[in-house]
Formats: C-alpha cells, sequence, structure tokens
C-alpha cells in the first residue's frame, strides 16, 4: 500500500465513519478499486479496517474528553467505591453502566462471528449494497416515525440493549456503526443530537477492542513501513474524523437524518449497477 492510498483511506475512514453512510463500505469499495484487497487473505483487510479505525476512535475520545472524564470519574466513584443503587448514582454514573450494556451485544457477535466477519463474504460488494440499501430504508422510517422528543439524559437500560442490538448490526459491511445505532436511538424517541451524541460515546468500547484485537494481526501481516504507512493513514483519519463529528452534531440540532438515507440508497444503487454490469467485481 502506497502513501498515497493511506491518506485517501484515512480521508475516507475519517469522513465517514461518524456519519451514518457506512465507513466498511465507503472502504471497502474505496480499496477495492485501488486493488488493495487480497482475495487470498481477505483477513489482512479487516485488521487494516480495525487498525485505521483508531484514528477515528482517538478523534471520538478527544472530542468527548470531557465527558469520558465526568463519567469514569463518577462511576468509579459511585458504582466502585461506595456502590450506590443505580437509581440512587448520578447521570454520569449511569451513563458507564449504560455504556457496558450497550456494548455486550456487539461484544458477543463479534466473537461468535468473528470467522465469518473476517471472511471474504463480508468483503462482498454484493452484500455490501444490500447492507447500504436496507440499513438506509431502517433510518428513513426511524427519522419519519420517531418522537425525537429525549435528551440523552434520559436514556434508559432498555433504550442501551436496544441501541447496543443495533449497534451488533454494524460487523456487516455496509450497515454503518452509526448509522445502526442513530437509528436504534431514534426508534427509541431520542431527540437527533442526543441519538448522535450517545451513539458516539457507545462506539469507544467496541472500537477500541476490535482495533486491538486486530492489532495483533496486522502486526503479523505488516512489516515495519507497511505499519508506518499504517499510522499516517489512522493519523488523517484522526483530523478528519474530528472534523466529522463536529459537522455531525451541529447538522443535527436543526435537520433531518433524510440526507444521509438517501445518499445510501443512491450509493447502493451505483454499486449495484456498477456490478451488475461488470464495471467492478464483487
Amino acid at each position: 500500500m502506497t502513501l498515497f492510498q493511506t491518506i485517501i483511506l484515512g480521508v475516507v475512514q475519517g469522513a465517514t465513519e461518524f456519519l451514518p453512510i457506512s465507513s466498511t463500505a465507503h472502504l471497502t469499495l474505496a480499496a477495492k478499486l485501488m486493488g488493495i484487497i487480497s482475495p487470498a487473505h481477505p483477513e489482512q483487510w479487516t485488521a487494516y479496517m480495525a487498525v485505521i479505525q483508531l484514528g477515528t476512535l482517538a478523534a471520538v475520545i478527544v472530542y468527548f474528553r470531557n465527558d469520558i472524564i465526568h463519567i469514569v470519574s463518577s462511576f468509579i466513584e459511585e458504582a466502585v467505591i461506595t456502590r450506590k443503587p443505580y437509581r440512587q448514582q448520578t447521570h454520569n454514573s449511569q451513563m458507564g453502566w449504560l455504556i457496558i450494556a450497550g456494548t455486550l451485544p456487539v461484544a458477543i457477535l463479534g466473537i461468535a462471528l468473528k470467522k465469518i466477519i473476517e471472511g471474504e463474504l463480508t468483503k462482498n460488494l454484493w452484500v455490501l449494497t444490500f447492507s447500504m440499501v436496507f440499513f438506509a430504508i431502517l433510518l428513513w422510517i426511524a427519522e419519519r416515525t420517531a418522537k425525537h422528543a429525549r435528551p440523552i439524559e434520559s436514556v434508559t437500560m432498555r433504550d442501551s440493549l436496544i441501541i447496543g442490538c443495533a449497534q451488533a448490526f454494524a460487523l456487516f459491511p455496509g450497515a454503518s456503526r452509526s448509522g445502526t445505532t442513530i437509528t436504534g436511538g431514534l426508534f427509541c424517541g431520542l431527540n437527533r443530537e442526543a441519538a448522535a451524541r450517545y451513539s458516539f460515546l457507545l462506539s469507544i468500547p467496541a472500537v477500541f477492542a476490535s482495533g486491538m484485537l486486530e492489532l495483533k494481526e496486522a502486526m503479523r501481516s505488516m512489516d515495519g513501513s507497511d505499519l508506518g504507512t499504517l499510522c499516517i493513514g489512522a493519523a488523517v483519519a484522526f483530523i478528519v474524523g474530528y472534523m466529522a463529528i463536529d459537522f455531525l452534531l451541529k447538522y443535527l440540532k436543526t435537520r433531518s437524518t433524510n440526507v444521509f438515507a438517501y445518499y445510501r440508497l443512491a450509493v447502493g444503487a451505483a454499486i449495484a449497477l456498477a456490478l451488475a454490469t461488470k464495471l467492478i467485481q464483487p
């Protein structure tokens, strides 16, 4: 992989990780067009995607650093040290429990389906196209039917489990982690900004765990120069990802998610047409 290619992939990752349009879909499509994915070793591409996501993970941590500090400190004080009952804990401490609960579905399915996720099926562009279209329709339905009324402070354990189950669908390409979790949040009645904010906080444990797990695979399959190039891609993804978070939260204060659903449908249709006419291979 050249330096130019990894910079392009870093921009794609950073721009699409937090918008509900699927970073995996855009990364995989870009890599297919550049001939980067090896059909004989698709697990190497899975490892690359997981590691470059650490750049956008860093963007989330930096952007929400104050929220994270308050959540962690309150959780340690109230849940670990003083062991207050859940209902007597502050919102920040409860948020720690909610994030843990919301992470369980993706952790369980991620371990159970690891071989399938790393295999050729999840790199197939037909699978990716179906996910792009299907979850675009779900997002559109959620936008049309949601009440858009509840702030993030109102998130319950039930909400967290529902959104966590939605996040588990992001294990497959084209679904979009932010897209599925924002959709789940809207179906739970959260307002758009609250759904996005909770989506970003919920992504931290899952992205960190998958990135660390796949980092070992990347270390085995790449030499020193490849890892150096990968770090550059992650740095680019961090910068672009930080800007994408800021943009989306401000955008959703006054606008709907419909534009992202329509974009997903358009991209899905374009990929399907390219596949059907054999312009690109699955």
